[in-house]
């Protein structure tokens, strides 16, 4: 990369960053993180749960912005100094500036982004769930291909995945799998993945070689933490136990550990078989019950905006949020901002952050 391109780059670096430092107000936040901190060392600050959790967790979120952005303001100064020696002559540095300018590019990206998650739950961790859809092995290979696709993004974030359900295939693939993604801000950037996902290609299933399109739909809700006050009345529930499915290994159980909570009022049913003990299963399941119905409660004021707003669509089977082919041509499109990358086989290996970031942007324009 030319240095003259660098030097132009890097003045737009520093132009958004001085505009997120305007928007920030650093001392405000810094005061704020005081404020909590003395608020911990308070005579039984730990007797109340919840609310020393929603404490803790309002203050790591302030000092994760505050750390962050003097982070990146440091990178700033580093590439600067990198600059004044390549300019100077000095061409040893030049690989590193390069190196240097593309990471600091992408922290003031992903940072800038960061801050448009300001929704209740944003900063919980996600439960997610790929259903597959109509198509036999063609939509569970598909579901199994959008799982591998989300635990590589996952796993480039250090997010952590924990299995909470599966059901297999019958011969390949996934008929449904649910799984905890652990991690600073993972419902916020994963809550609007949730959707119908279409795939175009020639199947590898079929002597043919005909195209096949199938479909799987996603569903995101933010796991239930410490913070949030949701009361379940045991006489609206029923808890059945059975044996965990599977076609062997992980997925695989003996004893009738695997839990199925059925919440009369709203027909929610939940499941977890992911560990061996009934009990554990148990307090998963009820979590995942509580996070239903925190997104029941979403979608309500959701849909109540949109009559405000007079929004009429509505999120069907048939309405796919992105589409992915590989055949004819090789495109994954959003169809609601209009993203889009014909680099597939990067977007399967986790390269979703265009789509994400988008969606966070565009978002707010609406």
């Amino acid at each position: 990369m030319d240095i003259l391109d660098i030097k132009r780059e890097f003045a737009e670096y520093n132009e958004k960053i001085k505009h997120i430092r305007g928007s920030l107000d650093l001392e405000k936040r810094e005061k704020k993180i005081q404020e909590l901190e003395k608020k911990t060392t308070e005579d039984g600050f730990w007797g109340d749960k919840r609310k020393s959790s929603a404490i803790i967790k309002e203050m790591n979120g302030e000092k994760e912005i505050v750390g962050t952005f003097k982070k990146i303001e440091k990178d700033i100064e580093d590439e600067e100094v990198l600059i004044d020696f390549v300019e100077s002559g000095e061409t040893d540095f030049q690989d590193e500036l390069e190196k240097k300018h593309k990471f600091l590019g992408k922290e003031i990206d992903s940072f800038d982004t960061s801050l448009l998650l300001d929704g209740d739950y944003d900063s919980n961790n996600a439960i997610v769930t790929i259903h597959s859809g109509a198509g036999g092995t063609e939509a569970c290979d598909w579901a199994d291909m959008l799982y591998r696709m989300y635990s590589r993004w996952c796993a480039e974030k250090k997010y952590k995945i924990i299995e909470l359900d599966f059901m297999p295939g019958d011969s390949v693939g996934i008929k449904s799998i649910t799984f905890l993604v652990q991690g600073a801000n993972a419902f916020g950037y994963l809550k609007n993945e949730k959707g119908v996902h279409r795939l175009v290609r020639i199947s590898p299933f079929d002597a043919n070689k005909k195209r096949h399109t199938s479909f799987a739909s996603v569903e995101v809700m933010p796991e239930v933490d410490d913070t949030i006050e949701i009361n379940v009345d045991p006489g609206d529930i029923r808890i059945d136990t059975y044996r965990s499915s599977g076609a062997g290994g992980q997925h695989v159980n003996m004893t009738d550990s695997a839990v199925r909570i059925t919440h009369f009022p709203t027909g929610i049913v939940v499941t977890c078989q992911k560990e061996r003990s009934q009990l554990n299963n148990r307090e998963t399941a009820m979590k995942l019950l509580k996070s239903k119905l925190v997104e029941l409660e979403m979608k309500k004021k959701e849909e109540e905006l949109k009559k405000i707003q007079g929004e009429q669509s509505e999120i069907g089977w048939g309405n796919q949020i992105r589409s992915y082919v590989f055949q004819p041509y090789t495109l994954v499109k959003d169809h609601r901002t209009g993203v889009e990358s014909g680099n597939i086989r990067a977007v399967m290996d986790g390269d979703l952050d265009s789509f994400i970031n988008g969606y966070l942007r565009w978002s707010k324009t609406k």
